[in-house]
């Protein structure tokens, strides 16, 4: 094994670097793990523009990365589950403490999670990595690196139509055809949504998303009335949705969101937006429309390996653009400009393949 561990570190704000890490044996029940694939996640551009996100800021050197696959190559002594040569997925969120949300199998709610470059827990852009076994996922053979690394944003898809009770014959608003909204779109059809209206301001993302499934695409305007929306929204479905799952953080698409779904029906906030935001909330309260939040995930490693493996689900189209571990700064400005939708890093020298 190569001994030389080359990292993507953020020093502070703007300031990242390539620099070699030591490698870090695995305790117990940790495995030693070769990095193959690494998406770029809205957040990790984040805190290498700003440093920070919300609470979470960024007062010491911190390896990005957390939508992640790789080759296990050292097991730790009481792990009998994988074995040296599997390919796994990796979970990001590791529980520390056996709290009340574990408890009640919530456990992306933990206050004390690890969380993979999340300050001040480091993550996986780096040619090895050492992670708890119980958060790596064996990978099927007709499940590729790239998919399993794509487990990640798919999680939040799958949590969010959890929370939303997406079930067959729903209607569905979905704000936003980044990623995530893009994510939402192939497990809200993958659950039974019966018809899925998508929106952006985008129309390169909109025609994505039609690729991927989406019954009606709605192309909006920054100075779009929210309640107009609404009603155009209305108009493709023939009847307002009875989900919304808004994934911009956009205040006006929050406002969209609550016009636009059915009394009785139920939004779920997945973007992260302004700390406060103005919404009709009263139009929500007297029509009994539901509003959710959404924290990551849990819980949802198992069915999205199901989802790839069975070919109930398609990510493959979401990678757009790929680039070796040597080329992250050209990565994450690729990312930064919003070209393309997702863009994977190749950690693993001797095979760049997806």
């Amino acid at each position: 094994m190569e001994q030389e561990n080359l990292s993507l570190v953020l020093h502070s704000q703007g300031d990242l670097r390539l620099e070699h890490r030591p490698i870090r044996d695995p305790g117990p029940n940790e495995v030693l793990l070769q990095m193959h694939s690494v998406g770029i996640c809205g957040s990790d551009v984040h805190y290498w523009q700003h440093g920070r996100i919300g609470d979470f800021v960024v007062r010491k050197p911190l390896v990005l990365g957390h939508e992640a696959a790789g080759r296990v190559v050292k097991l730790g002594s009481s792990v009998t589950h994988l074995k040296v040569g599997d390919r796994v997925a990796i979970e990001p969120g590791v529980p520390r403490d056996l709290d009340e949300h574990c408890k009640n199998g919530r456990y992306n709610l933990s206050p004390s999670i690890f969380f993979c470059a999340t300050p001040p827990d480091d993550g996986n852009l780096c040619r090895f990595y050492t992670h708890s076994a119980n958060f790596c996922y064996k990978l099927p053979d007709n499940v590729t690196f790239e998919e399993g690394a794509l487990i990640e944003p798919l999680s939040v898809g799958i949590h969010a139509c959890r929370r939303a009770g997406v079930t067959l014959g729903s209607t569905v608003l979905i704000c936003g055809a980044g990623p995530i909204g893009l994510v939402s779109l192939l497990v809200a059809k993958a659950m039974g949504a019966a018809k899925v209206v998508i929106t952006d301001l985008f129309p390169e993302r909109l025609a994505v998303a039609k690729e991927l499934g989406a019954d009606f695409l709605l192309e909006v305007r920054r100075e779009d009335a929210p309640q107009q929306l609404a009603k155009r929204v209305e108009e493709l479905l023939g009847a307002p949705p009875n989900i919304t799952i808004e994934c911009s953080g956009a205040e006006s698409c929050i406002q969209t969101a609550i016009y636009a779904t059915r009394s009785g029906g139920v939004v779920v906030l997945v973007g992260l937006g302004s700390e406060m935001a103005t919404v009709p909330l009263i139009n929500a309260a007297v029509r009994e429309v539901d509003i959710r939040g959404v924290f990551r995930y849990c819980n949802t490693w198992p069915m999205a390996i199901s989802m790839l493996s069975s070919g109930k689900v398609n990510v493959k189209p979401l990678v757009t653009h790929r680039f070796p571990l040597e080329q992250a700064a050209q990565a994450f400005e690729t990312t930064r400009q919003g070209m393309g939708i997702k863009v994977m890093l190749k950690c693993d020298q001797s095979d760049q393949n997806p």
